[in-house]
């Protein structure tokens, strides 16, 4: 069965402390992010205590995601293991050449979810190519160039996104401007396997429960 035909998986980013975490959890988020040092967007966490006491609060099967800015291999393994994470999100458009260091040196559990920036036509191509070698890829509507790498409130181009999702067989998250008004006009466009969603479940900088049910209606409903 084509991973598009499953249940449409949620992951709730910018989780800041121990009560977003179980609020999260209550709404049944199937992956909670955590946003290390970042340059643009909401949520950083600076302390990687404070992120590996909110992860530890977390039972499986919910992935715990490290939003990472870093570029290197050794950095990236030196921050998910501080910050006990199962899956960690390289934000950056990295080198491919960094995956065989990173699978060498993270425990073998741990998942590599790649960013997409998705800008112009050139994206369905990196993000093939990041498919050959990332668990999964998250499709966002950051500009890399700008050092500007997520967490804009923006969508993007949805049909790009689809292609890309029809030209990968890993699973593939949809990010970028996501609210219960428009969340499932997404999923019908782009038929993603899961949706991330930061700014549109908030209220200022805080998880709004309100809208948290709302949007998780909405995905249900669509």
């Amino acid at each position: 069965m084509p991973i598009n035909a499953h249940r449409t998986r949620v992951k709730i980013c910018c989780i800041s402390n121990a009560q977003e975490v179980s609020l999260a959890l209550k709404y049944g988020a199937d992956a909670l992010g955590f946003v290390g040092p970042m340059p643009s967007g909401p949520g950083v966490v600076e302390d990687d205590d404070a992120i590996l006491a909110m992860t530890k609060q977390v039972p499986p099967p919910t992935a715990t995601v490290l939003l990472t800015s870093n570029e290197t291999a050794g950095d990236i393994v030196t921050h998910v293991l501080a910050c006990g994470a199962n899956t960690i999100q390289v934000v950056n458009h990295v080198s491919p050449k960094i995956y065989e260091d990173l699978r060498l040196d993270l425990p073998a559990a741990t998942r590599i979810l790649q960013v997409v920036h998705v800008e112009d036509e050139y994206s369905v191509e990196l993000a093939q190519d990041y498919a050959t070698k990332a668990d999964s890829l998250l499709l966002d509507s950051g500009r890399p160039s700008a050092n500007e790498l997520g967490g804009t409130g923006r969508t993007h181009n949805w049909e790009l996104s689809r292609a890309i999702v029809e030209s990968v067989t890993v699973p593939v998250f949809l990010a970028g401007g996501l609210n219960a008004q428009n969340v499932g006009d997404a999923i019908r466009t782009v038929r993603p396997y899961g949706i991330d969603v930061c700014s549109g479940v908030r209220r200022g900088l805080a998880l709004d429960e309100a809208m948290l049910s709302e949007f998780m209606t909405a995905i249900a409903s669509r």
